[in-house]
């Protein structure tokens, strides 16, 4: 039975990633150990026997920023269409894995930091203890100038809604033979995945920071039971999904290891 997942991608390492600067409107490239492990990100994961299966793939959001679009174009999910941004030219056939749509979304780019733009926590934190304020906690106080945790919340459930109802909804729980594409790819930024992940499984972000992302890091949403009802996190997901699956055809009574158990 079908049960369709979203892969998020936070973006490769940039000069302020590195350093801890809050970095949400400003543009910045990757640095060049960002690009080549993206690169290898992209090989080792995505693949008609990767964890990312392109032709299951349903559709592609890519946040505004440059560094996101970049990060996706690394990649090399191998779309038939071009890329929004910047028209990549047409791929040889036997280069195209996916016909699955990339649009760029307001919904997913990265937190609005306001006045702690540019800075580290560390400053945040002498700032704020100068002031007489409370230690930040950007999940419950948001950004001075910036998002509140509610502003973002919004614009993140209303990406998740129509995840469900427009790809999910049609496949989850179908035989694989009749369900079609049904995952999700998203590359974004660090806070807003987490959150992203946060309201998945119907946590309020004032929950805190419970789930970490670094750079480039890879992670995968999905449900359990076959059931939309039931959001979950992938903690652990079967690489060489086809070949498995097929196995499991072959001899009923194998199991895939992955399924989850109640």
């Amino acid at each position: 039975m079908a049960t369709p997942r979203v892969f998020v991608v936070r973006h490769g390492e940039t000069e302020w990633s590195l350093n801890g600067r809050h970095t949400g409107t400003t543009e910045l490239p990757l640095t060049a150990n960002g690009e080549k492990r993206i690169r290898a990100t992209g090989r080792a994961l995505i693949g008609d026997d990767r964890l990312i299966v392109p032709r299951n793939l349903a559709h592609i959001y890519v946040s505004p920023r440059r560094r996101a679009q970049r990060t996706f174009e690394l990649l090399e999910v191998g779309c038939r269409e071009k890329h929004p941004w910047a028209a990549h030219g047409e791929l040889p056939e036997e280069e195209i894995r996916t016909n699955a749509r990339v649009q760029i979304t307001e919904d997913i780019r990265e937190w609005d930091y306001g006045d702690y733009e540019g800075i580290t926590s560390a400053q945040i934190k002498e700032e704020r203890k100068s002031a007489g304020l409370e230690p930040w906690d950007i999940w419950r106080d948001g950004c001075p100038g910036g998002e509140s945790p509610d502003q973002v919340t919004e614009r993140i459930d209303k990406l998740i809604d129509e995840i469900r109802t427009k790809y999910h909804a049609p496949v989850i729980g179908k035989p694989k033979g009749e369900a079609g594409a049904g995952d999700i790819l998203i590359v974004a930024h660090g806070h807003i995945l987490r959150a992203f992940a946060m309201r998945w499984v119907q946590k309020t972000l004032k929950d805190g920071p419970t789930f970490l992302l670094e750079a480039g890091g890879v992670g995968t949403l999905s449900y359990e039971h076959h059931n939309l009802q039931e959001p979950a996190i992938l903690l652990g997901g079967g690489f060489m999904v086809d070949v498995v699956e097929n196995a499991a055809d072959s001899h009923p009574a194998v199991k895939p290891s992955y399924e989850g158990r109640s």
